[in-house]
């Protein structure tokens, strides 16, 4: 049994400073409050503490500074979800060999090269070792761990499983950054080329074309030109000339649209296309599900309550047309009722998730057939990026060519005239 050192007050308002024996800290906290007292701080005593050192009356409540210099808070960056899913792992592997939650996180303070991180592991361990909560702890950093790890955690301190609620949180950030990835992988290329495609338009339009047109001019002496090369030239006066506003012009709508898709109207019509959209809405219908149903199957197993769980999907899908399905679906719990009817009425759920629900519902195991669904659409989602990317790049590739192959064939056709009326005149 480990040894720790505490100091409490009593009944009475008085301070006590003392020493207990227990497995574990959340047992050591057991034992003081069933001695009628209330615990203010409490941490482990090292092995190599000698008794005298144990029987004074102090205690430690904060770990001894280290000197280093400590960056500005703006300069720290945020979490990434790498380091955080690295971090649960590593905790949940400590903790599942039988270290105590301290001892752990001082480990992981002391590894941690983020600094964000690393603050937030140092304030959380203190929190721990005066008493309160792991949960309690992790309340304290909202940017760093959301509800749906806070809720998690909380409910494996309460059954007594914290390292398996650990694990299924890394495993659920893990899936969840692996399709995150997919998805962005498959946007990244469309991306490029289109900017590439952009600035090869305005290098022609501004430094090729007007050279081209003084040709022209030169050699055509005022004559029409072809109705494609017109065009053409017309539209790189208008880059060359209204260029600064057509800049201001497309940053004026960014930040309109971005406004505008912040208020409730514009965020809800924003996930509406989003879902709808003609070649990625399936694709974010897709994700969304896996999503979902993985953190819903993943909290329910965990033993945290239906309704509760409802909550916390709802406020993490991203999504408000689906948020809304969720409220409905919630609604319906609450006044006895399945989850079926509502998931199916939405319009939102595809009709394969509504009836493995419904049948996780009569069986009785609605997390796991919520976590079989989940595997499979993150296998769906893995196909769709692969189709969508092959698709993409040859229609990319083609939308350069016509681009940049329209405007060499503008520039390429009055010469092709003023070589013929040349050889004309030659033959005359």
């Amino acid at each position: 049994m480990a040894k720790f050192r505490f100091k409490a007050v009593d009944s009475q308002g008085k301070e006590v400073l003392s020493t207990i024996e227990a497995d574990t800290q959340s047992a050591a906290i057991e034992k003081i409050r069933g001695m009628k007292l209330t615990p203010k701080a409490i941490g482990q005593v090292r092995e190599d503490e000698t008794e005298a050192a144990v029987s004074r009356p102090t205690i430690k409540t904060k770990r001894s500074k280290d000197i280093s210099i400590k960056l500005p808070k703006f300069l720290r960056g945020k979490v990434k979800t790498k380091d955080l899913m690295v971090m649960t792992r590593q905790l949940a592997t400590l903790v599942d060999a039988g270290l105590p939650l301290t001892r752990g996180l001082r480990v992981l303070h002391r590894q941690t090269t983020n600094e964000a991180l690393k603050e937030a592991l140092g304030g959380m361990l203190e929190t721990v070792e005066t008493g309160n909560t792991f949960s309690e702890s992790l309340g304290n950093y909202p940017k760093i761990f959301n509800h749906l790890y806070v809720n998690m955690v909380r409910a494996g301190e309460a059954g007594g499983v914290l390292e398996t609620v650990l694990n299924r949180l890394a495993e659920f950030m893990e899936k969840a950054e692996k399709i995150k990835n997919k998805v962005k992988g498959a946007m990244t290329y469309p991306i490029v080329v289109l900017c590439a495609a952009l600035g090869i338009v305005v290098f022609l339009m501004i430094f090729v074309i007007p050279k081209f047109q003084q040709i022209f001019n030169d050699l055509l002496g005022g004559e029409g030109m072809p109705a494609l090369t017109q065009f053409v030239i017309n539209l790189s006066e208008w880059v060359q000339q209204y260029w600064l506003f057509g800049l201001c012009g497309i940053i004026g709508t960014v930040i309109v649209l971005k406004i505008f898709f912040k208020t409730p109207t514009g965020s809800y019509l924003h996930d509406k296309l989003a879902l709808s959209a003609p070649v990625f809405g399936q694709l974010t219908q897709k994700t969304i599900v896996a999503r979902l149903t993985r953190t819903l199957g993943t909290l329910l197993s965990s033993g945290v309550p239906v309704l509760q769980a409802l909550s916390i999907v709802k406020d993490t899908t991203g999504n408000q047309v689906v948020a809304k399905a969720l409220q409905s679906v919630h609604d319906s719990v609450k006044e006895g009722e399945g989850m079926t009817a509502p998931l199916g009425a939405s319009g939102v759920f595809p009709p394969m998730v509504v009836s493995m629900v419904e049948v996780g519902e009569e069986t009785g195991a609605l997390p796991e057939m919520l976590i079989r669904v989940a595997n499979t659409y993150d296998d769906e989602v893995d196909n769709a990026v692969a189709a969508m990317t092959s698709i993409i790049e040859p229609i990319m590739i083609i939308f350069l060519a016509v681009v940049v192959g329209g405007i060499v064939i503008a520039m390429f056709m009055p010469l092709i005239s003023i070589i013929g009326s040349i050889g004309q005149q030659a033959g005359a």
